[in-house]
């Protein structure tokens, strides 16, 4: 991002925003920031712009290339164009902490002026700094400027109407996705929605991927359309096929129709294929190589932190093209091979074949025996043509071999068997 270290967010408040062919889209209001934990000043997520007929939507911070006092331009891509609506754990900068009332420690009262927003080394923007101006009582005389660090200032803390959500949220943020799950699960369904809501499209994707289908169902109900859509779009396809087909048919199709259609295309394939079969429980999104890329390049690419650890497992080698589905299927190439070939070496070289790949209709009583026999984390899905259309890894055969209701936290437990080799159904 082309863009000083140090943003003062006042300073903004007009400037125009351009998309990357240079048109103009809107000009900025304001703000927003995530609040965290008490030690840790809030992280912002985006700035909202005001486009014309005074319709003001979302800019994430993630899709602004450069900001400085005459212009805010965006990166490609689509801009969404929903209304903005702020959530309970999040803070309208100018709104609400302009002219605000705050103590300085050890110092004098005073009223808030400015903020000021940084870019850490990693690409995080929070708010670091205040701008204070010293209360007087003298009426020709304007009070000192302060500009102090945020942890300085009494005063700033959770805001707006949600402050329990606020709060909570800042409990939860460093938990792992399933531990999260697990915490909404021990919530007031009015409650776990409503946090649920508080939480950004990635994080709850995430999280509702971690639940119980109905507790999916009944998230993604309280939610309006177009961010459900949304939320679905940052799901894994097989993850969103599966939430959706919980839902009534009719459903499905309103929410595919509001998901980009390049998100929802490899969604609806996954839900074209029989339940129960490798089709119904793969990724359609595995690691794709061309098999003149070197060890190299396959080593960068599973090092990417999206990939969850079953995926990076292994690289699928394919001919052009290669999303799927790709060209002919040439073999896959496990990580710890990759680990002892010279970076320079091509795939092709190194490609193993001589396991034979599943079908898409492969029961799944067939893939998780062909995978214990081969001690195989991932295993490839061709179709009819020898094209990779997705591969089934050790978690997918994991979730849908335990009991439909095993995220629950109130079904009942699995009777066990006890040393004797009875059941044991206490």
């Amino acid at each position: 991002m082309s863009t000083p270290n140090r943003v003062y967010i006042a300073r903004l408040a007009g400037v125009a925003v351009f998309d990357p062919n240079g048109d103009q889209v809107g000009r900025i209001r304001d703000a927003v920031a995530r609040m965290r934990p008490t030690q840790r000043p809030p992280e912002v997520v985006g700035l909202v712009a005001e486009m014309p007929m005074r319709r003001r939507i979302f800019l994430s911070i993630n899709r602004i290339t450069s900001i400085d006092p005459d212009a805010v331009v965006l990166g490609s891509g689509t801009l969404n164009l929903r209304r903005f609506e702020k959530r309970p754990n999040e803070l309208l900068v100018l709104q609400e902490l302009l002219d605000r009332r705050v103590q300085l420690d050890s110092g004098p009262a005073g009223s808030v002026v400015d903020v000021a927003m940084e870019c850490s080394r990693g690409g995080e923007w929070a708010l670091t700094r205040v701008a204070v101006r010293e209360h007087t009582n003298r009426l020709t005389r304007r009070g000192h400027l302060h500009q102090v660090e945020w942890d300085r200032v009494r005063g700033l803390g959770a805001v707006g109407d949600n402050r329990g959500t606020a709060n909570l949220l800042a409990v939860l943020e460093d938990m792992r996705p399933a531990d999260l799950a697990n915490a909404l699960q021990d919530l007031p369904d009015a409650r776990r929605n409503e946090v649920a809501a508080a939480l950004d499209d990635e994080r709850l994707a995430d999280v509702l991927s971690e639940l119980p289908e109905h507790d999916q169902v009944e998230i993604l109900a309280a939610l309006d359309r177009e961010r459900a859509a949304d939320v679905l779009e940052e799901m894994d396809p097989d993850d969103a096929a599966d939430l959706l087909n919980e839902l009534p048919p009719p459903e499905q199709d309103v929410l595919l129709d509001l998901m980009e259609p390049d998100e929802a295309d490899p969604v609806r394939q996954l839900l074209r294929y029989a339940s129960g079969t490798a089709g119904s429980v793969m990724t359609s999104e595995p690691v794709i190589l061309p098999p003149d890329a070197t060890v190299a390049e396959a080593l960068a690419r599973i090092r990417e932190v999206q990939l969850s650890p079953a995926v990076a497992a292994q690289v699928f080698v394919t001919r052009a093209p290669l999303t799927t589905p790709t060209g002919r299927y040439l073999g896959m190439v496990h990580f710890q091979r990759l680990l002892r070939e010279p970076p320079a070496d091509m795939l092709g070289g190194i490609v193993v074949n001589d396991i034979d790949p599943l079908r898409t209709s492969t029961p799944l009583p067939e893939i998780t025996r062909r995978m214990a026999t081969y001690d195989m984390v991932g295993m490839p899905v061709v179709d009819g043509n020898n094209r990779l259309v997705g591969a089934v890894t050790v978690d997918d055969v994991l979730d849908h071999s335990l009991p439909r209701d095993w995220r629950d936290r109130d079904a009942a437990p699995t009777p066990s068997a006890t040393d004797d080799g009875t059941v044991d159904d206490d």
